[in-house]
């Protein structure tokens, strides 16, 4: 390992010492500012090198959330022909231009540095030169303290090995614990904001359950490796946690992913600001769905005594009422149908006359037609 990225070595290396001889003109070249801050500027000069990877990998990760339903669709037609589901799979790819490994990109161009930086510390805790850290600079490096903590501690560490490099386990400890925690905090939050803030609602894909799940086993693993790092290594990560932090903030407000939470709160600010103009059609939609919202009338609450006495009422009255209506029309029609059977010298009908009510169904019978006199 160390004959592969020996190059490595000496490029961060050299990096840390260039920056450490501009911090030294203002702080003490022994003191844990200029080291530390050292270590702050190879992240971000880091950083700022992967911003075109950046960018490359927001747009891989759009374009993958909008190819989720099309690749759900080939696995459920192909779920029995693995080959056949994977060059689908690639053929889609290649159509689209998406890179699946895109959004891996900036973690893995930056690991070799994580990896180099954390090889030059053990080197400076086991008292050894590496790189361009010569005796001189190696002995600068390990008196420097970080809120009493070495730079090449770590949280595991024996108590031994700890106070040869000037410090006690406690104030070890307590830094490291610290700045592990600050670390996945950092690592959920921004997690937590792209989920929450910049995923297209409208589309429930696995890719979104994907990232639900990276947003609890991420911090869960910085928690569980941060406890073998050195605190040069923790601040190192924490600082490339609090920039990706920012950097994605900043995307999110000024490019958010169309449908989603960020991008609605973008279209109100400018529409607040005057800079988004709708068309005439948006606006007369609107204007007529919060018209309909506003004069549709709920009912009102009324409580349960006042329903039930409602209801009683209500069913008292009209069934009385109602029965008096019925036999009211029964005689009339009864009389008027023998009136009528008498001036055709017929008989009147049995049963009652029209428009009666079945006693057992309540329904009304239908007209009776008088028999022919033929047929008598």
């Amino acid at each position: 390992m160390d004959t592969i990225l020996s190059p490595l070595y000496y490029a961060v290396s050299w990096i840390i010492v260039q920056f450490h001889s501009f911090y030294s003109l203002i702080f003490d070249a022994n003191s844990g500012a200029a080291w530390g801050l050292s270590i702050v500027s190879l992240v971000v000069l880091i950083r700022i090198c992967l911003i075109p990877l950046f960018v490359k990998q927001i747009k891989s990760t759009r374009n993958m959330q909008a190819l989720q339903p099309k690749m759900k669709a080939i696995q459920e037609r192909y779920k029995s022909d693995k080959q056949r589901q994977s060059e689908e799979m690639m053929k889609l790819y290649k159509e689209s231009g998406t890179n699946p490994l895109s959004s891996c990109l900036p973690i893995l161009a930056q690991s070799p540095f994580f990896i180099s930086l954390y090889q030059v510390l053990s080197h400076i805790a086991q008292n050894k030169t590496v790189g361009f850290i010569d005796p001189t600079l190696l002995a600068s490096a390990q008196k420097a303290h970080i809120f009493g903590a070495p730079l090449a501690a770590k949280f595991m560490d024996s108590a031994e090995k700890i106070q040869s490099l000037g410090a006690s386990v406690t104030d070890v400890r307590v830094v490291t614990v610290i700045m592990i925690v600050l670390m996945s905090a950092s690592q959920f939050y921004t997690q937590r904001q792209l989920m929450t803030k910049n995923v297209d609602l409208t589309v429930k894909t696995p890719f979104m359950q994907q990232q639900k799940m990276l947003m609890y086993v991420f911090p869960v693993m910085f928690a569980v490796f941060g406890i073998n790092f050195p605190v040069g290594v923790l601040v190192y990560w924490l600082t490339t946690n609090v920039w990706t932090m920012g950097q994605q903030m900043f995307v999110i407000r000024r490019n958010p992913t169309p449908g989603s939470k960020a991008f609605t709160e973008r279209q109100e600010r400018l529409r607040a600001q005057g800079k988004l103009v709708e068309s005439p059609a948006e606006v007369a939609a609107k204007e007529a769905a919060e018209e309909a919202r506003q004069n549709r009338q709920q009912p009102k609450r009324q409580t349960k005594a006042k329903r039930q006495g409602g209801a009683g009422a209500g069913t008292s009255a009209p069934t009385g009422s109602a029965q008096n209506r019925t036999r009211a029309s029964s005689a009339a029609g009864s009389s008027e149908a023998s009136q009528d059977a008498k001036e055709k010298g017929g008989t009147p009908a049995k049963g009652g006359a029209s428009g009666s009510r079945n006693t057992k169904s309540g329904q009304r019978k239908g007209q009776q037609r008088p028999k022919h006199p033929s047929k008598k």
